[in-house]
């Protein structure tokens, strides 16, 4: 399947999918787990005020925190029916006002903003691994659009932490032909895109196993805020990063 063909099947599953796309990150304690480690990265790295472009969007994956933020949010997405979804779900509430605009975007050409034009990027759901024949090129226009101060955030699909959770797929791609990342990949994408590596977390750790025994942590709120602690610190080490089905890093213009 050539590039733009791909794109095309992307945009056609989203569609069909709209709004019943969204719930899943929330739906049970490993996915809120993971949505925590997404969203104290955010926090982390996206000042507050800042302009941001968010792709991939979906029906509002993080646009009420980066609002909360006092951001200044484009929001894309490829499928123009999670963009609905979204406006749906987002117009009755204050983080509304902090959408400049929606667009339909194919992230791989973001050739219509201009040089530092937002102060962050907020590229999470493993973007760079749905790309794989132009992941370096992607991850080098979206450096070019942040400010020289600027940041970019991405995710990518963990190789060895899909392998650890999902041990079928160890032949590290999936069958939609996605990218399977190691850390150490991660850093040479990041140096072969003329960015710096600023920083790094898996998603998620301990989380992402058997799910019955954090069911019954998630039940007692101060056991829950303890592991949330926990989970994220030990996401954050340099020899976890391997481990969670996802990758997170920051990324600056070098």
């Amino acid at each position: 399947m050539d590039h733009s063909a791909a794109v095309g099947a992307v945009r056609k599953h989203f569609d069909r999918l709209g709004e019943q796309g969204w719930g899943r990150p929330d739906s049970d304690a490993g996915h809120r787990v993971s949505r925590e480690v997404h969203r104290r990265f955010l926090r982390r790295f996206v000042p507050r005020g800042a302009r941001v472009l968010e792709i991939g969007a979906g029906a509002d994956r993080f646009t009420t925190e980066l609002a909360a933020r006092g951001c200044r949010v484009v929001v894309t997405d490829p499928s123009s029916a999670r963009l609905a979804a979204h406006e749906r779900r987002v117009r009755a509430t204050p983080a509304e006002r902090s959408v400049l605009r929606r667009e339909v975007l194919d992230a791989t050409d973001v050739s219509r903003y201009a040089d530092g034009e937002f102060d962050a990027v907020l590229a999470y759901g493993g973007l760079l691994s749905t790309v794989p024949a132009c992941a370096i090129g992607v991850l080098r226009e979206l450096l070019r659009i942040v400010a020289p101060d600027g940041i970019v955030l991405a995710s990518v699909v963990s190789l060895l932490g899909s392998w650890r959770h999902h041990p079928p797929g160890i032949d590290g791609r999936a069958e939609t032909g996605e990218r399977r990342y190691r850390w150490s990949d991660v850093v040479a994408l990041v140096d072969e895109a003329g960015g710096e590596l600023v920083d790094g977390s898996a998603s998620n750790w301990a989380s992402a196993g058997d799910p019955g025994p954090l069911a019954h942590v998630a039940a007692d709120r101060e056991r829950w805020r303890r592991f949330l602690e926990h989970e994220i610190a030990a996401c954050a080490e340099p020899g976890a990063r391997d481990g969670g089905t996802y990758i997170l890093f920051a990324a600056r213009r070098r």
